[in-house]
């Protein structure tokens, strides 16, 4: 049976005695919802599906954002950006609250506040990385009752993507201003719309001349891909081969992704262009793939790793003149 006792002027408590159960006491500011709580244990507890809340009401979310930074993301792809994002969520009162006690409207309270200083991607990807923790927290950490509050967070829209082009004669004063390994880089970039980590990282391991192809074990969405390479994109590998060496090893253009980004913000800033990134680069390339080639949606995905189909329907309006001929009766690559 369930006793609802009054402890000082603003606290009620609830216990909660069921045979076969564990006692169960909780204390509330009002007895409405000491009663509430009370309801419910007695309810899980009839129906056998009574679970322990105890490690998820004595555990904060900023302790379970340590556990999580220190066992989870450690095995990710790229841990640097996670543990940032952890650093970020921890200054926030919601880092205070109890595991337990955290709800949707408190996720939705958090994204407001976010509002002010970031972005919608940004707070997107907290907010994915919140989900993780309490799904983690619920399946490996023994918080079998806790109920993930974030899957039902109103998230804000992530804006469309940028659709900056390389214009008329940029690409052309963009390569006059470069020194000839960035030079590489960017001619590399247009070819195989990687990315500017997966070009940094790349080594001649993962180069295979003799089947036109190279092999990235670690991509952005944490998945192996091969990337099929042109003949420019080979030749543009094969002028960066060392002279008088057997065997190759080691990276192929020998900057990181940082050093790559500041050399090409100033070439562009040589060039005179202007609001134009390197990551550019890779919507340029895959603008590219769609409008110079036959490759359908699946095997230009193939070459670019976008992780959605989604996320290539942006591209498909550089294909409508392709669409019109086929209707025509023009047949494909024709």
């Amino acid at each position: 049976m369930a006793s609802i006792k009054k402890r000082g002027p603003n606290q009620w408590q609830a216990r909660v005695r069921r045979k076969g159960w564990p006692l169960q006491i909780k204390t509330f500011d009002s007895k409405a919802d000491a009663q509430a709580w009370a309801r419910q244990m007695e309810s899980e507890m009839d129906r056998g599906v009574w679970i322990s809340r105890s490690e998820a009401e004595n555990t904060t979310l900023e302790e379970a954002l340590d556990r999580y930074d220190q066992e989870y993301i450690p095995r990710l792809a790229h841990p640097g950006r996670e543990h940032s994002r952890v650093k970020q969520i921890k200054q926030y009162p919601l880092a205070a609250r109890m595991l337990a006690s955290i709800r949707t409207t408190d996720i939705n309270e958090y994204i407001k506040s976010r509002k002010k200083a970031v972005g919608a991607k940004t707070i997107n990807l907290e907010l994915a990385l919140l989900s993780r923790l309490f799904n983690v927290a619920a399946a490996d950490w023994g918080m079998e009752s806790l109920r993930n509050p974030v899957e039902r967070a109103t998230k804000p829209k992530t804006p469309r993507g940028r659709e900056r082009r390389l214009e008329a004669r940029e690409e052309e004063k963009l390569l006059e201003t470069c020194s000839a390994n960035l030079r590489a880089i960017i001619l590399f970039a247009l070819e195989t719309a990687m990315r500017r980590e997966e070009i940094a990282s790349l080594r001649w391991e993962e180069v295979d001349f003799k089947q036109r192809v190279v092999y990235l074990s670690e991509t952005k969405n944490g998945e192996s891909r091969c990337v099929p390479l042109s003949p420019k994109a080979i030749e543009v590998l094969q002028g960066m081969l060392p002279e008088n060496v057997t065997s190759i090893y080691g990276s192929v253009f020998n900057r990181n992704s940082d050093s790559i980004s500041k050399a090409f913000s100033r070439a562009c800033k040589r060039a005179k262009i202007e609001d134009f990134r390197f990551h550019d680069l890779r919507h340029e390339a895959t603008s590219r793939l769609f409008e110079n080639t036959d490759l359908d949606v699946m095997e230009i995905r193939s070459i670019t790793g976008h992780k959605s189909m989604q996320m290539l329907a942006r591209y498909s309006h550089l294909r409508t003149h392709r669409l019109a001929d086929r209707l025509a009766g023009k047949s494909r690559g024709a």
